[in-house]
């Protein structure tokens, strides 16, 4: 991938924040919206979610999960065109005491501060994506795979 690309990929998921996520619901796809924030170390995309949603029961059952970032339509753009990254990778959840858990929490406030009083809910977790292999189409014409261990890199970076 070419420091051009990088640098749209990580401007694309910091610029957004929601998601597509697509979880295996009775062994067949299911696509859903989630906020995510980039984890602090680089190590994947943390979603807070309810444990009564479909996807979260989805995720638990088939940890499998795939995202979809792209950008906003406008400006006169193809649709064809636009960039977008789709994340192939496992949702893994924390545990209450998990000594990770504040670190990430603290990531996800920090681009969601109204999501605090969720957080005091009883059935909301906190779930990382631990990406397992990455698609950036960066526009018509121009894409890039990568394993999960160079995104992580990228994000960090």
């Amino acid at each position: 991938m070419t420091e051009a690309a990088a640098a749209q990929l990580k401007q694309l998921l910091h610029r957004r924040s929601v998601a597509a996520l697509g979880t295996l619901h009775a062994g067949a796809p299911y696509v859903s919206m989630v906020p995510y924030a980039i984890a602090h170390d680089g190590s994947g995309l943390i979603i807070h979610v309810s444990r009564l949603s479909s996807h979260t029961k989805d995720m638990r059952a088939d940890p499998r999960v795939s995202l979809l970032v792209m950008q906003e339509e406008g400006g006169g753009s193809s649709a064809l065109a636009l960039p977008r990254a789709s994340i192939q990778g496992a949702a893994l959840e924390f545990a209450p005491d998990a000594p990770d858990l504040p670190g990430f929490r603290a990531t996800y406030l920090e681009r969601f501060p109204d999501a605090s009083q969720m957080f005091g809910f009883a059935d909301f977790s906190l779930f990382k994506i631990q990406p397992g292999s990455v698609r950036f189409v960066a526009g018509f014409g121009e894409a890039h795979s990568f394993s999960g261990e160079s995104f992580a890199r990228l994000l960090a970076g």
